[in-house]
């Protein structure tokens, strides 16, 4: 890929949890769809400048990437979107069925386990409800098939993940990063990210820019209104000092990543 279009594309997350940031995103920059573990491929490849990427993909990867401030995907307790689902207790599982779309809440579910002394099969499958539970007693999926999943089946979600980890921890999690290369100019992310955190400060501040974001999510997806409207309060993209506390502490005691983040400026 030619320099000059890398460095007018920016990543984005094939999930919901990221309409804040892009919708109606400046025409200067050109969008990559994909789901988060894909990004980080294209991101390393140089396919984009900046991209949300898992977590725990950064602290694989910390040797070549860097982070953006502000921005991520966080939560602080309930997300909705990374849950384990089944007919029993999680205590009961005998086998967990994990997506290939996220390391970040697989790093998270493993860690999560290892606390409450279980040790369940993990099995890598393609992230589908009803193939995983055929297979397993448990499926972990994440974004908007577990938001759908749990419209549809409620009385099987058995875990969320943001939700434990605030149990466990006392802090916020933060399952997705915005990264870029450590060789990518610092004007340009500034820019980039620049370009996003003004579409979050407008969806923050403007209710009217927030019912937009949230129709242009219903037209992509077969959430409600009332749903969406919780979801974005479940998910946020702002990352604060309480964030950094939750993200370090995944990064070093989950992901095994000792100097914590570091972060371009």
């Amino acid at each position: 890929m030619q320099q000059s279009h890398w460095m007018q594309t920016i990543g984005r997350v094939a999930f919901l949890n990221c309409d804040p940031l892009f919708f109606n995103l400046n025409k200067e920059w050109n969008v990559l769809p994909a789901p988060p573990a894909w990004l980080t491929g294209h991101l390393l490849r140089r396919d984009c400048v900046l991209a949300p990427i898992p977590a725990a993909d950064y602290a694989r990867h910390a040797d070549e990437l860097i982070l953006l401030p502000e921005i991520g995907i966080c939560s602080k307790g309930e997300v909705g979107s990374v849950l384990v689902f089944g007919s029993m207790p999680l205590s009961e599982m005998r086998s967990i069925a994990l997506p290939t779309d996220s390391a970040t809440s697989v790093q998270l579910l493993r860690f999560l386990l290892s606390k409450h002394d279980l040790h369940p099969t993990l099995t890598v499958m393609g992230p589908d409800f009803d193939s995983m539970l055929e297979q397993c007693d448990g499926a972990l999926l994440i974004g908007d098939r577990a938001l759908e999943s749990s419209k549809s089946h409620p009385d099987m979600v058995q875990l969320d993940l943001g939700e434990d980890w605030l149990s466990y921890t006392g802090k916020p999690m933060v399952f997705g990063v915005f990264a870029a290369r450590k060789d990518t100019p610092v004007d340009i992310l500034k820019k980039a990210q620049g370009a996003l955190l003004d579409n979050l400060v407008e969806f923050e501040q403007v209710p009217s820019q927030r019912e937009k974001v949230i129709q242009w999510s219903m037209s992509r997806s077969a959430m409600t209104h009332e749903r969406l409207d919780r979801y974005f309060g479940e998910v946020f993209n702002r990352i604060d000092s309480e964030n950094l506390d939750g993200l370090n502490q995944f990064l070093v005691e989950a992901c095994g990543l000792s100097q914590g983040p570091q972060f371009a400026w």
